[in-house]
Formats: C-alpha cells, sequence, structure tokens
C-alpha cells in the first residue's frame, strides 16, 4: 500500500499519484481522470475535483471541498471545509476559500483574500488585496471587492461597483451600479427598517442607495417627496446623510 504524508497532522496516510500531473491525493478523496492535479498540489481527506478542473503549484484542496468545471486553483491557494469552486473560477495567490463559501462563474479570488461562512463570489466578480467576504455576503456582476475591504452580513455589492481601501460593507447593505466605497459607508435605517446609504460613484455624483433605489440626492429628493407617507422622517435621513458624509470626508 502507498503511503503519503499530507502534511496535515495525520502522518503518512494511503494515497496515489494522479495520472495527469502527479500530484498527490489520499485515497478517500475523489479525483476525475480529466481533471489536471500538478505534481506539488494536493488533494486529500474526502475532496472531489471533478471534470477539467487544474489544481497545481502549490496549492490545496481538503476537507469536503469541490472544486469543478474549469476552475483553477493554483498558486499556495487552499479550497477547504465545505467550499465549491466551479465554473471558470479561479483561486490563486494565497487565497483562502473555506467553510460553506461559493466561488463560480467567471470570479478570481487571490492574492490573501479569504472567503467563508456562506459567502458567495460569482458571475465576473473580482476579490483580492486583503479582502474578506463572509457571512452570507454575495460579490457578483462585475464588482470588485480589494484592499484591506470587509464585505459580510448579508450586504450585497454586484453590478460595477467597487468596494476598496479599509471599508467594511455589512448589514443589508446593497452596493451595486457604479458605486465606489473607500469607507465604511454611512448609513442611516428609517423606522420602517429601509436602509439609506450614500456612496460616491465613477462619475463623480454621490449616490443615495436604498432598496433597488439608485438616486443622485435631486432624484432622491422628487422620489420621497411631501406626498410620501415618510417625507418628513426621510427628508430627515437625507439631510443628516449628507452631512455626515461630508464631515467624513473632510476627517
Amino acid at each position: 500500500m502507498t503511503t503519503y504524508d499530507f502534511k496535515d497532522g495525520n502522518g503518512p496516510v494511503p494515497a496515489h499519484q494522479h495520472p495527469n500531473g502527479g500530484g498527490w491525493i489520499t485515497d478517500t478523496a475523489t479525483v476525475a481522470v480529466s481533471a489536471f492535479v500538478g505534481p506539488d498540489a494536493a488533494v486529500f481527506d474526502n475532496a472531489v475535483v471533478t471534470g477539467n478542473a487544474h489544481i497545481f503549484d502549490k496549492a490545496k484542496v481538503f476537507g469536503n471541498a469541490k472544486v469543478s468545471g474549469n476552475a483553477q486553483v493554483y498558486g499556495n491557494a487552499v479550497v477547504t471545509g465545505n467550499a465549491l469552486v466551479f465554473g471558470n473560477a479561479l483561486v490563486f495567490g494565497n487565497a483562502l476559500v473555506t467553510r460553506n463559501a461559493l466561488v463560480y462563474g467567471n470570479a478570481r479570488v487571490f492574492d490573501t483574500v479569504v472567503v467563508y461562512g456562506n459567502a458567495h463570489v460569482f458571475d465576473n466578480a473580482v476579490v483580492y488585496g486583503n479582502a474578506k467576504v463572509h457571512g452570507n455576503a454575495k460579490v457578483s456582476g462585475d464588482a470588485h471587492v480589494f484592499d484591506n475591504a470587509v464585505v459580510f452580513d448579508n450586504a450585497k455589492v454586484l453590478g460595477n461597483a467597487e468596494v476598496f481601501y479599509n471599508a467594511k460593507v455589512s448589514d443589508n447593505a446593497l452596493v451595486f451600479g457604479n458605486a465606489k466605497v473607500s469607507k465604511t459607508p454611512v448609513r442611516i435605517s428609517r423606522s420602517d427598517g429601509y436602509d439609506f446609504v450614500i456612496v460616491p460613484c465613477s462619475n463623480n455624483v454621490d449616490r443615495i442607495i436604498a432598496g433597488c433605489r439608485y438616486f443622485t440626492f435631486e432624484e432622491a429628493d422628487k422620489h420621497w417627496n411631501k406626498e410620501h407617507p415618510k417625507y418628513a422622517e426621510t427628508t430627515i435621513i437625507l439631510r443628516s446623510l449628507k452631512e455626515l458624509y461630508e464631515l467624513q470626508k473632510s476627517l
């Protein structure tokens, strides 16, 4: 019986080298013949690699993780827990995808990024730098999350939105369109639970995001006019948002 030590604390375990690439695989893992596992890569525990997926360089896939489709995991990247990476997704650098996280579509996750919890990164989204995406957060569309940004809880970042620098986007926040968030956004909740957030955009026009609304201040004033049942409260929120935002920019 052939054994190999995956350096995971379990010592040498029954294993074999994959015929397509020569990487080591535990006998408990499942790797399709069509997949590629490079000579320095490893697939162990109960991990599953199928389709035309490529695992190479010093990448590791273990736990109950699954990598499928045309996905690629390389560099020093790690996919573990119950994480799934599929489609044409790329996970590389020192990235970690773990727990129940999903990375799929044409998404790219790299550098020292950590994606975990029940987070989803998909479509053409790109997450890099020291960014973190976790909780039930979703990053999709052509969105970019980078630097030291954190997206978590039930937050969603989509469209062409960018979240970067030291920004934290959380709770039920929705960042979309051409919004650019470089600091933790100013957010005020209305009495009915409706969140109002102000963000700068790529065309240098600040916008109010509230639910599916994506308004300039002028558009917001017209929408939540005197005939609106929440006019008085919303007017105070909009004024306060603008004042807080201007203060934040001056700090």
